[in-house]
């Protein structure tokens, strides 16, 4: 018997933290913090699985809402084994260390929530164990659980480096966990790879599923649109800030933008980064031999770059035109982003282009969803304020759009779908659209705490 609990990420982006009973075996897939809540409220409800079998825990990639909450995770259950691919291990050890003064800084008055250590993140990281794309491994059971081995696979997600999808077999039942995966290719990555075999439960997400995908272009096309747009801003004497995440988007922006000066397509300008994001940048090259790159000769830390945290004010931003790739991807309030985007605000030739997924109740969404002349309050605290500077959205897509996540059901055959990591929305618009399209498959949407046996 296989039974699957959502301890978070259900219904929502945030949180990704999903239990499976099999036969006995408690293992665990993801546990991430909410990017949006603070304390408590930013973990998944890990009481709910306090009194059953915990054994494992499989990390599909490092991003925060993914793997933040690990550090909890074992605090409670000091035994757990971790598992991910290499590179998520490495990209784990300096997003992990980066989140500790993050949380210190967020949560100076709260005294229930335990910030965790860099002490005991260094003997977390110690602690996984990692394993190669198509490295088959066995998850043994304990004591009074299952006998029979639980069989796993990592695969290549394509979303960033080292993401995976994961599949499981235990007596010939097949899961595959999708994580957060993308078909398409980005500036860096190839898109995903999936398993060539028929599975009887799909955990599979839904980001894009409310969105219209003709909005997104190819990552080609829309690079052009970027180059069009930054060169008007640039040739007209102003600067253009990105907020990108430092994990994955800044690495592929920052790669696309340098590929478009060296083509001609965009002006020459300095661009400026900083902070974890030079980090995770010398991963990605440290790795690029390794896993599957479009050009694995193309090195991210030989772009000329600046660093956007020795401006010791921001008005030198405007004295040059610049580019700026700042963290966060969301503008996150008290983050580089937001900080500098309000300086932004007040400059008539300078621009904000946003350049992926934002969640509404974000002040990334808040700008992006803005024009020229609107007027913006960007929290209780903030007057509102004019928008003098030029917005614009932009696309580079690091999940699958919605009709390749259908491709995705298409391929597997699964059964049974399971339905998480999205808006309501967009869950239910890939729900009723593999009830059209697969006659015979059954649905599901992960609810927290709902128990589903599979």
């Amino acid at each position: 018997m296989i039974k699957f609990l959502p301890l978070g990420g259900a219904g929502e982006i945030g949180a990704n933290c999903f239990y499976l009973n099999i036969s006995g075996t408690g293992i665990i897939l993801d546990c991430g913090m909410h990017p949006q809540r603070i304390g408590m409220e930013s973990l998944p409800d890990l009481d709910l699985i306090k009194d059953l079998p915990v054994d494992y825990v499989l990390i599909s990639h490092a991003h925060q809402d993914h793997l933040g909450a690990l550090p909890y995770l074992v605090q409670k259950h000091p035994y757990i084994k971790i598992l991910s691919t290499p590179q998520t291990r490495a990209l784990a050890e300096l997003t992990l260390h980066n989140s500790v003064a993050i949380l210190k800084e967020q949560l100076a008055e709260e005294d229930k929530f335990k910030i965790y250590t860099h002490e005991e993140i260094d003997l977390l990281i110690r602690s996984i164990e990692y394993k190669a794309y198509n490295e088959n491994f066995n998850l043994n059971g304990y004591g009074h659980r299952s006998k029979d081995p639980v069989s796993v696979n990592f695969y290549d997600a394509g979303h960033i480096l080292g993401s995976a999808g994961i599949l499981l077999e235990h007596n010939n039942e097949k899961i595959f966990y999708t994580g957060d995966i993308n078909l398409g290719n980005q500036e860096l990555l190839p898109g995903s790879t999936l398993p060539d075999v028929k599975v009887d439960v799909l955990i599979l997400e839904t980001t894009y599923g409310d969105t219209d995908s003709s909005t997104i272009l190819n990552w080609k096309e829309e690079a052009l649109r970027l180059a069009f747009s930054i060169n008007k801003i640039l040739n007209s004497g102003g600067s253009v800030l990105i907020p990108v995440f430092s994990l994955g988007k800044m690495q592929e922006i920052i790669a696309t933008l340098w590929n478009l000066m060296k083509a001609g397509k965009l002006t020459q300008t300095d661009i400026y980064t900083g902070g974890i994001a030079d980090k995770i940048s010398r991963v990605y090259d440290y790795n690029r031999y390794v896993v599957n790159r479009i050009d694995p000769e193309f090195e991210i830390n030989s772009i000329p770059q600046k660093d956007l945290y020795e401006v010791d004010q921001p008005e030198k931003f405007f004295k040059n035109p610049c580019i700026v790739l700042a963290p966060s991807g969301m503008m996150i309030e008290g983050t580089a982003s937001f900080k500098l985007a309000r300086r932004w605000l007040k400059q008539s030739n300078s621009a904000v282009f946003t350049v992926g997924y934002m969640e509404e109740n974000t002040p990334g969404y808040i700008f992006a969803n803005s024009k020229k002349g609107n007027k913006i309050k960007l929290n209780e605290i903030i007057e509102e304020e004019e928008v003098k500077c030029t917005i614009e959205q932009f696309r580079f897509s690091s999940h699958s759009k919605r009709e390749e996540l259908l491709k995705i059901v298409e391929k597997l055959k699964p059964e049974k779908v399971i339905l998480v990591h999205g808006s309501p929305n967009g869950i239910d618009w890939i729900g009723a659209s593999i009830l059209k399209k697969f006659k015979g498959t059954k649905v599901f949407i992960a609810r927290l705490g709902k128990e589903i046996l599979i």
